[in-house]
């Protein structure tokens, strides 16, 4: 059974990947829809700075005299020029800055959330393997000539595989991603493509996949992804 589409970097379709077990674990994978949903508002408000700040009236720079004298002129009393209603006065109800809004991500809610996601975009046919993101140089056009020859849609986002070194610790092996510049040239030659992004496999969230309306990945980053979330 095929499921995705596969690559070259000129756009050529050199053939299909077949479903293996973790594949289609991923493809079949289901989340509860408000699950889901929880999860993509959290990472939307962790994502917000929480430091819009406005002044009200005990903070702007105005004269604590009163506009005109409160009897006599038949006139609303006043109190101040830093009332909010005169040109210059304090606002009212606007943003102050807040502590920390963190809100928590159980993990394994978030990679049941991202599971589903990619699983959604398999059927729809939105997932697509390139053969290798190999380039001697930054090179845009080659890049751009791909997503074209591909009819990739408007936000494309491109994933490819980390670099994983593994330790001795107690009790076992732990392994880490750590940098690598084998994607460099790459990613660098999207930076002129409007709405494209690259990132590690194991480094995106639901919210990267939601707004895609396409993902290519190599086979290795696939895999990465298996082993991750299957």
């Amino acid at each position: 059974m095929t499921i995705m589409k596969k690559y070259s970097l000129k756009g050529e379709h050199t053939g299909h990947v077949e479903a293996s077990k973790g594949l289609k674990a991923l493809i079949d994978a289901e989340a509860n829809g408000q699950m889901i949903k929880d999860y993509i508002v959290a990472i939307r408000a962790n994502a917000r700075q929480w430091s819009a700040s406005t002044k009200g009236r005990s903070e702007v720079s105005h004269s604590t005299k009163k506009p005109h004298p409160q009897k006599g002129g038949g006139r609303s009393r006043q109190g101040s020029l830093a009332a909010p209603q005169y040109k210059g006065g304090g606002r009212v109800f606007t943003p102050r800055p807040k502590f920390d809004q963190h809100v928590r991500i159980n993990k394994k809610e978030r990679r049941a959330a991202i599971r589903c996601l990619l699983g959604e975009k398999i059927r729809e046919k939105r997932m697509h393997v390139i053969e290798s993101t190999s380039l001697d140089a930054p090179h845009t056009k080659t890049v751009a000539n791909f997503i074209d020859a591909c009819k990739l849609g408007k936000r494309v986002l491109f994933l490819g595989e980390s670099n994983i070194a593994e330790f001795d610790v107690e009790g076992g092996k732990k392994q880490v991603n750590i940098k690598t510049s084998q994607h460099e040239n790459f990613a660098k030659s999207l930076r002129n493509i409007p709405k494209t992004e690259f990132a590690l496999a194991t480094n995106i969230s639901g919210y990267d996949v939601v707004v895609a309306h396409d993902i290519v990945l190599t086979e290795a980053a696939l895999e990465e992804l298996i082993n991750w979330l299957v």
